[in-house]
């Protein structure tokens, strides 16, 4: 932590006095990128631009940027697409019931600025869906094995009884 910056003095000569000082020290030596120009940019970039960059150099989801009501607004489309994966109507509800939950939670939060309101996700609607996505069932009743069927002796090894 620096120290306050004294009485009387300029902004900028208390910046150039630390900056001279951290020279001194060596805190500029061996950084990355030094002596190299910064990359230059064709047009200026806006702060929402910035943020997609940086997360993708991170190797971040941008989706992980959205504010809370946002992204459950996005969990709340991507339900139709995780429903039909799911394997029985009571994972389906177990699902979104989890996810009304938080929905719900987020309503009771105290505002922190302008948030989109995410809805409750409609269970009946989803597993409709499941169950329109899921295969029919066969006309003809469960598959049942054949009834087996001894096998027959090759003619090679009957034996014959023995003539009298």
């Amino acid at each position: 932590m620096t120290e306050r910056k004294p009485p009387g003095m300029a902004f900028e000569t208390w910046i150039d006095h630390q900056i001279t000082q951290a020279q001194q020290r060596g805190a500029f030596e061996g950084l990355e990128g030094a002596g190299r120009p910064l990359p230059r940019r064709d047009r200026e970039q806006t702060s929402y631009e910035w943020a997609l960059e940086w997360a993708r150099r991170q190797q971040a989801d941008p989706r992980d940027l959205l504010p809370p009501g946002m992204a459950l607004r996005r969990e709340r489309e991507d339900l139709a697409l995780r429903v039909p994966q799911l394997p029985s109507e009571a994972a389906v509800r177990a699902t979104v019931a989890e996810f009304n939950a938080r929905v719900e939670q987020h309503w009771r939060r105290p505002a922190d600025g302008p948030d989109a309101v995410p809805g409750l996700a409609d269970e009946d609607a989803l597993v409709r869906l499941w169950h329109a996505t899921r295969p029919p069932p066969s006309a003809a009743g469960p598959v049942v094995a054949p009834p087996s069927v001894p096998v027959r002796a090759r003619w090679w090894r009957r034996r014959r009884s023995p003539r009298a």
